[in-house]
Formats: structure tokens, C-alpha cells, sequence
């Protein structure tokens, strides 16, 4: 019977194939939505869904694009964003 922190579906239920030859059940946290762009709210490829701790720990290169409104924008929109401050 599981304990009372483990009953919520706040954690995912992992089936892991121990040494031992024994499968077992473990509690692993969710992984977060992933970033949309803050426009047309489409996932933003590029930008890995990992959970905090993971994403500091992270070079720099693989938080984010590298290129204007990286991280915020899509392409599409970072395009028609840069088309319009040409204006």
C-alpha cells in the first residue's frame, strides 16, 4: 500500500527493473508543460522541458535559440515582429 504523499497524482507512478531482477514502483516528479511562445502560444521547439533545478544546471546554448526573442517567440513570430520594426 502506498504512503499517503504517493496517492496523489502529483507524482508519476515509474516501473523500474531493479538488479536484482525484481520490478518495483517508483515516484518521480512530473516533468512542466512545455514554453509556448507568448504570441501564438505554439511550443517553442528547441527549448528542453525540464524541471528547474535541471534547466540551471544546463549550458547556456541548450536553454534557448540563439537569436533574437529567443526563448519567447516562435520563428514565425520573431519574423513578423523583425518585419515590423524594419517599418
Amino acid at each position: 500500500m502506498p504512503s499517503g504523499r504517493h496517492k496523489s497524482g502529483t507524482l508519476r507512478k515509474v516501473q523500474i527493473r531493479t538488479p536484482g531482477g525484481r520490478t518495483v514502483q517508483r515516484y518521480d516528479q512530473r516533468n512542466p508543460k512545455a514554453p509556448s511562445c507568448a504570441t501564438c502560444k505554439k511550443t517553442l521547439p528547441g527549448i528542453p522541458r525540464e524541471r528547474p533545478i535541471r534547466m540551471a544546471n544546463l549550458p547556456k546554448t541548450q536553454k534557448r535559440p540563439e537569436r533574437p526573442y529567443g526563448g519567447v517567440l516562435c520563428s514565425t513570430c520573431t519574423r513578423q515582429k523583425i518585419k515590423l520594426e524594419m517599418r
